[in-house]
């Protein structure tokens, strides 16, 4: 399942919801993404996600695809916010379930290099100076490239 929405979620109360009844299930893995108060020597106070609604969350949808087919997954749920968030607030929940842990870890590890590599999100931080444009960093696409089939 994805979410793309503007609003906070409770990462506590979506593991929750997401386990409910799958007592089949032997290991879920989840990963909460958040607004740092610094990126890469520079301060920020604010940072904003934009998108494109249709598109993203085809592109969503195709990421979660992916990982489907590479694991056997019993259920995922991704849930991206966008506008405007401040340090410490959340951006991104990721949740993997599976009969064992290693595909759950693995399939989320997975999900996170893709989203940030990925996903049409385009992120302007504020703070410190003019606000400015984020691009993926090269260890970002280092971590995505080990996912790629040969």
């Amino acid at each position: 399942m994805i979410r793309v929405q503007e609003q906070a979620f409770d990462a506590g109360g979506e593991l929750m919801a997401f386990k409910a009844g799958k007592t089949h299930v032997g290991g879920t893995a989840l990963f909460v993404g958040s607004v740092r108060e610094m990126n890469e020597g520079a301060a920020v106070s604010a940072m904003t996600l934009e998108h494109y609604p249709g598109m993203t969350e085809k592109a969503l949808a195709a990421i979660e695809a992916e990982a489907r087919g590479r694991w056997p997954l019993d259920d995922v749920l991704i849930i991206h916010r966008f506008g405007r968030m401040l340090p410490g607030d959340d951006i991104v929940l990721v949740l993997c379930s599976s009969s064992h842990r290693e595909a759950a870890f693995e399939a989320c590890q997975f999900l996170m290099d893709w989203l940030k590599t990925k996903a049409p999100f385009w992120k302007l931080e504020e703070g410190g100076g003019a606000p400015r444009w984020v691009d993926a960093r090269e260890s970002d696409d280092t971590a995505a490239s080990r996912w790629s089939k040969t």
